[in-house]
């Protein structure tokens, strides 16, 4: 039985959340860093707090209007964390714009891209500015004056708004001192001007400088006193009783469009908003000052997204590189041939996702190819994956997609796709009620002849990441490509769970929640622990996006405690207290953020030798374990097991450029040793997966 370990020795979830993107924020910050790629970094920082509040934050509140006494498992009370959460993310938001508007925005403007401020403009520009408001934006904008007759309007998530202030007498006669001006989504937050207005290559004006300028022209013959831009965030969390509702899909269809409508969790307002309109916009959201936040800037960064995209310089944004391929998949054209000669490793986004576009893509024309069955969590609303599958059931092929429709932000494309596969024929089932289907897996059942007869041979793909060709080219993700008939047979059997109904058997090899998943890892924590006590070698390493589960956590400080010596590099979130004398001096943590999404989860247990590696779309969270078919796979091929431990493990160890170690107060401090030759993991892996 596992021990017991008081709170104080867990970490709080939401307040590592912020940690990270503090971590993320460092590298806007890092002045090594080419500068459009700041820019990026800096968005990112945006739309993850975006997410954190939507989801994160809003069940902080949830759980503050229902008076929860509940306590979570590092001790704190939601009051207590709320608090500490509001104070963390203003201080990382503040700091966010300071660097905007003292370094990144100077930045850029020394290489000639420009954000032009409305005092900045010159006659010529405001001239064709002005002519873009009257031919682009005016036509499209509703502003509503607010009196009886037009209430307070309802404000979509995240969307751009702008608060007036009015004085005299309308057409009307009335004197409503206040008005709304809510911009469409259609109209660019960012608009560039062109170049023989300007004394640089790219000049861009944001919307809401056009809008703050031109405003008076939306009420005729009123005085504006002031504009304000404003952005609230809302409750993004879609709540969906699966055991009531007789038909999922459209259940979650009806429950889409609530999405932009939820309770307000947060309001941004512009540092120059009046006391008296920011009263007034919380008093209209139900929100209290707690929940406001004042930024020295345009209150939807994250809009900035696009701007490296518009901006042709390659020598302000990373380098580019060509993923590279296995050697056995560019010897023949035949991706069937390639697996039947052994078990394939890809390692994204180094090395190509082409691999398994091509698997899908023989398939769906093969004649011999019987069925198809795959699993999608997020694949994007243009997938070329989806494309094949939809051929394959023209084609006549048994087609079967597991489609989870609950995969959050995505559940509309996923929609979209499982009518398009229906329409042809495909079967489409969505899981199993009350479980995420988050496993990656697809099978192609292909008749060959052999010397024994006509059979049937299992092809399997199986990932750490999402079936996703645009991911695949910024997260870094393992995929196995097998024949293994052990293997195959594991994953029908997960199919078989996953379409139809009966007890779940037993695998070969697959470690599977919610039934295997997490005992097993316990059980291999545990046989680590036995070894260290017997005086034999033990060693652990797992690299994953997040640490939280209580169980593990506790499993992993008694093989501390034995003298196991434990490498954790977990992305993001951590609840486990490193370091800590006692408890876990041998554990280290560390967290590695670059270029790409670390978000691949590989597992090794010394296991008195034999080395157990494996790979899997789960961390180490509650919901991974209990609430989500999850699958962790295991890397038996010697050669590609010494390239996992290498290439996923050694290699991101070995890293003091992009690495940050946690203290036992859930600290992060850069991992730099001015003596040792610099090591980054993912600039290493470039050179060595490259073509």
């Amino acid at each position: 039985m596992t021990q017991h370990f008081p709170p104080e020795n867990y970490l709080n979830r939401e307040l590592g959340l912020l940690a990270f993107n503090r971590r993320v924020l460092a590298q806007a910050q890092n002045p090594r860093h080419p500068l459009l790629e700041r820019l990026r970094f800096l968005c990112i920082v945006s739309s993850n707090l975006d997410e954190f509040f939507e989801i994160r934050v809003a069940g902080l509140k949830e759980q503050l209007k229902l008076g929860s006494l509940a306590i979570t498992t590092d001790g704190l009370s939601a009051q207590e964390v709320f608090r500490r959460v509001s104070d963390e993310a203003r201080a990382l938001i503040d700091a966010q714009y300071a660097l905007f508007n003292n370094e990144i925005l100077p930045g850029l403007d020394a290489e000639g891209i420009r954000f032009l401020r409305r005092s900045n403009w010159t006659d010529a520009q405001r001239e064709w500015i002005r002519g873009f408001f009257f031919r682009e934006v005016m036509p499209v904008l509703t502003p509503i004056g607010l009196d009886p007759s037009h209430p307070f309007p309802r404000v979509l998530n995240k969307s751009l708004n702008f608060a007036i202030e009015l004085e005299g007498k309308d057409a009307f006669g009335r004197s409503s001192d206040a008005a709304i001006v809510q911009a469409p989504r259609v109209l660019p937050r960012v608009i560039r001007l062109p170049r023989e207005l300007c004394d640089c290559e790219y000049a861009f004006v944001f919307l809401s400088s056009v809008l703050h300028d031109f405003v008076g022209e939306l009420f005729a013959g009123m005085n504006v006193l002031g504009c304000y831009q404003f952005r609230v965030t809302r409750n993004s969390d879609l709540f969906v009783d699966e055991e009531e509702v007789k038909n999922l899909r459209t259940k979650i269809q009806g429950e889409l469009p609530q999405r932009h409508f939820g309770d307000a969790v947060r309001l941004e307002v512009a540092d120059n908003c009046s006391p008296a309109m920011t009263e007034f916009l919380l008093g209209q959201f139900n929100l209290s000052a707690s929940d406001l936040y004042r930024v020295a800037g345009p209150v939807n960064l994250v809009r900035l997204m696009q701007v490296p995209d518009w901006v042709p310089r390659d020598d302000l944004k990373f380098s580019t590189f060509h993923p590279g391929k296995p050697k056995v998949l560019q010897k023949t054209h035949s991706i069937f041939d390639s697996m039947r000669a052994g078990d394939i490793l890809l390692h994204h986004p180094y090395q190509s996702f082409t691999p398994v576009i091509n698997l899908l893509d023989q398939a769906a024309d093969d004649p011999r190819v019987v069925a198809i069955k795959m699993t999608v969590y997020r694949t994007g609303t243009d997938s070329v994956l989806m494309q094949s599958l939809l051929r394959a059931a023209q084609n006549g092929k048994e087609v079967t997609v597991v489609v989870e429709l609950m995969a959050r932000f995505d559940e509309e494309a996923n929609i979209g796709w499982a009518t398009k596969l229906e329409e042809v024929g495909a079967h489409v089932v969505y899981g199993v009620v009350g479980y995420k289907t988050h496993a990656k897996m697809l099978m192609v059942v292909r008749r060959e002849e052999t010397e024994q007869g006509s059979t049937l041979r299992r092809y399997i793909h199986l990932g750490t990441g999402n079936y996703h060709p645009r991911t695949a080219r910024m997260y870094t993700d393992f995929g196995l490509l097998t024949c293994n008939e052990e293997i195959g047979g594991d994953v029908n059997e997960v199919f078989k769970q996953l379409t139809g109904l009966g007890r779940a058997q037993t695998l070969h090899h697959l470690w599977q929640a919610p039934f295997t998943l997490q005992s097993n890892i316990i059980a291999a924590i545990r046989a680590e622990t036995i070894a260290a006590r017997a005086g034999q070698r033990a060693r652990i390493i797992a690299k994953m996006n997040s640490l939280l589960e209580p169980e593990t956590i506790a499993a992993l400080y008694e093989a501390s405690q034995a003298g196991v010596r434990i490498d954790l590099i977990v992305r993001g979130v951590c609840a486990l207290r490193p370091g800590v004398a006692g408890l876990s001096e041998n554990i280290r943590v560390r967290s590695i953020i670059g270029r790409f999404l670390e978000h691949h989860r590989v597992f090794y247990f010394h296991a008195g030798g034999e080395e157990l590696v494996y790979l899997s779309s789960a961390d180490w969270m509650d919901r991974n374990f209990f609430r989500r078919i999850e699958l962790a796979f295991p890397i038996l091929d010697r050669k590609l097991k010494r390239r996992v431990i290498f290439e996923g493990l050694q290699t991101y160890l070995a890293d003091n450029q992009q690495a940050w170690e946690m203290d036992g107060n859930g600290g992060y401090h850069p991992r730099r040793n001015s003596r040792a030759k610099p090591r980054s993991a993912q600039g290493e892996l470039i050179e060595l997966l490259q073509p």
